[in-house]
């Protein structure tokens, strides 16, 4: 683990490894975070909904959010840290963020050990212009506040290999279809459908990240056929299920810790 402190606008950035499967447990910061994976999958929780962060899309976590983290398979870990007056996103909640080849370089960089506090001011200002020229990107799960709709969402997510209609859901909960429809606006400001669909691209993010195959994640997510999982997850994520896959497990370009 690396820890640049030199200065005292810098506050903690780190690179540590982690194993498939370990968690680290709820928490919070006084300073602002943007956590970054250069290998692996790392899906982060808050109290607002769930992220996952890869080497394509980094999670800004604002100054004391509680979050917590879990890993899916070998992962190498980049965590920024920015004062709570240094703010290069102009957003005030978890975001995800695009991450290009440029921007992933300077995370690499920034939580490189022992990096003397002049370069890291220098890579920093580098980092600060590319961050507010980043994409935002789509993809987050919220978390539900009415009980019968939190519900309804673990009742889908439980069983995503089984396409559950609306009525379906309505009946089992019990709660009336249009009621039901109503809360997955309101709350999430989208309908069944196209949260059901964030909900199986989202997992199969981790599935691939943890060696699924893309037709295997196809079916654990409840795709009728291959092709229209590789369709849709393209759609949503801007490349392939192979090419992700294969991106989640390169090596890490840090050296080991």
């Amino acid at each position: 683990m690396s820890q640049n402190s030199q200065h005292p606008s810098v506050v903690p950035s780190t690179v540590h490894d982690h194993a498939a499967g370990e968690v680290i447990d709820r928490h919070r910061h006084t300073f602002h975070q943007l956590i970054h994976v250069s290998a692996g999958v790392l899906a982060i929780r808050t109290g607002r909904g769930s992220w996952v962060a890869c080497r394509d899309r980094a999670v800004w976590i604002p100054a004391n959010t509680w979050h917590e983290h879990r890993v899916f398979g070998r992962s190498s870990v980049h965590t920024l840290g920015f004062a709570s007056d240094d703010i290069p996103l102009p957003v005030d909640s978890p975001t995800v963020v695009a991450v290009d080849g440029l921007l992933r370089e300077l995370f690499v960089a920034c939580t490189e050990p022992d990096l003397p506090a002049v370069e890291s001011r220098r890579l920093r200002a580098v980092l600060n212009d590319r961050l507010r020229r980043a994409h935002v990107r789509p993809l987050t799960l919220p978390t539900a506040r009415d009980p019968r709709l939190a519900h309804a969402c673990r009742m889908v997510e439980e069983d995503l290999g089984r396409p559950r209609t609306i009525a379906w859901l309505s009946r089992h909960v019990g709660v009336g279809e249009r009621t039901l429809t109503r809360l997955f606006h309101t709350e999430f400001g989208t309908t069944y459908p196209q949260w059901r669909t964030n909900t199986r691209v989202f997992h199969a993010m981790i599935h691939l990240a943890e060696g699924a195959t893309v037709t295997e994640t196809a079916r654990r997510c409840g795709w009728a056929t291959t092709s229209a999982f590789i369709d849709t997850f393209t759609r949503t994520m801007g490349r392939t299920p192979g090419a992700y896959r294969s991106v989640a497990h390169e090596p890490a370009t840090t050296a080991p810790v």
